[in-house]
């Protein structure tokens, strides 16, 4: 019988898929891998743009682009809190395309549309972009090497961040792009691969029953279910997203203003420099937050995810007291201090709510918790963005970067603390009761 091309072809996805469990997690990984790192192409390489002296409303234009940016992405997380817990799972390949193509299409009309009337635009960018990252780990969580799927994902955090940035800025030095074309230029370079991939990771089968027995089933999520959820964890959820929010906030910056950072330190004419300093990180944050698969018990490696957020923590702030004081090279501070923030900021990402879910066999998802975080994360970088271009701080890159890693290290340490007291203490009582 004949069968056409497409339906040829999603049989051969799905065949690849079944062929064993370790080329099931390579397909997985490599798909989810590379569609964000894909979307980073559309959010990330105007920021390598200098977009010297524009001002509105007496603020710097390039801040007010990266404050538009971060709002549309702070209203996608905060509506993705019900978006993305109650959506069934046929539907995340389709929603992802939809919203990469609104944002492409939105720096076309950012080069198109005159400044400073274009800084409305890279709002437009941020709204769909938000959903992205909930979409693509719904395939990934509730997995017995979900761990191992998230590292993948996360890690392209760092390296997607840093190669969109490359791409951005070979784009204006190589080739000689304005400022205004260059983000739709480089998001063109992107949207192949990642039609290509969403393909690939939409012909991927569900957790299955052994998977399901080890970490609980994932379920799209009621208001009722969510209303629940909060109440019985209100007081572990609450400082958790407050550290998140102090991560979030000091990981923006390093992305938006590197280029600002790099060029201080001495670095302007390294075209390479982010894909370098980027892809070193992630490979080690990769290996770290992988690891974790190796932890079968849910209630250690909750646990020991704690400590990894205070190692990480705890990394960022000597390096920068040694850079600080002369012991260290620039470089050597960037890629420590950095590996540092993701040690603290990726594990709520891949693996803390996963195991959260997991050891208490909640029903429920993990984009629930994630995009509460996430929400009153970018919310707390719009504040600090509004208070470093409003508020006379007579400081430069170095310093602003060195306050923000010391004040989130106090405030993190402090609150994941009180976090982990909250868990030890209802695990205990579990024991007694039982």
């Amino acid at each position: 019988m004949y069968l056409s091309q497409p339906i040829r072809e999603s049989r051969q996805l799905a065949k690849w898929f079944n062929t064993s469990p370790i080329v099931f997690v390579l397909l997985l990984s490599i798909s989810s891998f590379m569609i964000y790192c894909c979307m980073y192409g559309f959010r990330k390489p105007y920021t390598v743009g200098l977009y010297q002296n524009i001002y509105f409303l007496g603020i710097s234009y390039k801040v007010c682009l990266v404050i538009a940016q971060v709002i549309g992405y702070m209203i996608s997380k905060f509506y993705g809190i019900k978006f993305i817990s109650e959506l069934q799972p046929q539907k995340r390949a389709t929603y992802i395309i939809i919203a990469v193509l609104i944002s492409w299409f939105s720096l076309l009309l950012f080069a198109i549309v005159p400044a400073p009337y274009n800084i409305f635009c890279m709002f437009l960018n941020g709204l769909p972009l938000g959903i992205i990252f909930g979409l693509v780990f719904g395939y990934l969580e509730g997995r017995k090497t979900t761990e191992i799927l998230g590292a993948f994902l996360v890690s392209s955090f760092i390296f997607g961040s840093g190669f969109a940035k490359s791409i951005g800025k070979w784009l204006l030095v190589e080739k000689n792009v304005s400022e205004w074309w260059m983000p739709f230029i480089a998001g063109s370079i992107f949207i192949i691969p990642l039609l290509i991939f969403v393909r690939i990771l939409s012909h991927s089968y569900g957790p299955d029953k052994n998977d399901i027995d080890h970490r609980t089933i994932r379920q799209p999520m009621t208001p009722e279910n969510r209303k629940a959820f909060f109440k019985e964890f209100k007081w572990a959820i609450i400082p958790v997203v407050i550290t998140y929010s102090f991560f979030t906030v000091v990981r923006d910056f390093s992305e938006d203003f590197a280029n600002e950072l790099f060029t201080e330190l001495g670095y302007q004419s390294s075209v390479g420099i982010f894909a370098q300093t980027s892809t070193l990180i992630s490979l080690v944050i990769l290996v770290i937050l992988g690891s974790f698969f190796l932890i079968k018990n849910n209630r250690i490696a909750f646990y020991t995810a704690h400590l990894l957020i205070v190692l990480g923590i705890l990394l960022s702030i000597v390096t920068t007291l040694l850079f600080n004081s002369h012991l260290i090279t620039p470089m050597t501070w960037i890629i420590t201090s950095t590996c540092g923030l993701y040690m603290a900021y990726l594990p709520f990402n891949c693996l803390y709510f996963e195991r959260f879910i997991s050891v208490y066999k909640l029903k429920g998802n993990v984009g629930f918790l994630m995009y509460i975080a996430d929400a009153f994360g970018y919310l707390g970088t719009i504040f600090v963005l509004i208070i470093k271009e409003f508020v006379s701080l007579k400081v430069n890159w170095l310093t602003f970067f060195s306050y923000l890693y010391y004040f989130e290290g106090i405030i993190g340490i402090t609150l994941i603390g009180a976090a982990f007291y909250f868990h030890y203490n209802k695990f205990k009582k579990q024991t007694i009761s039982s």
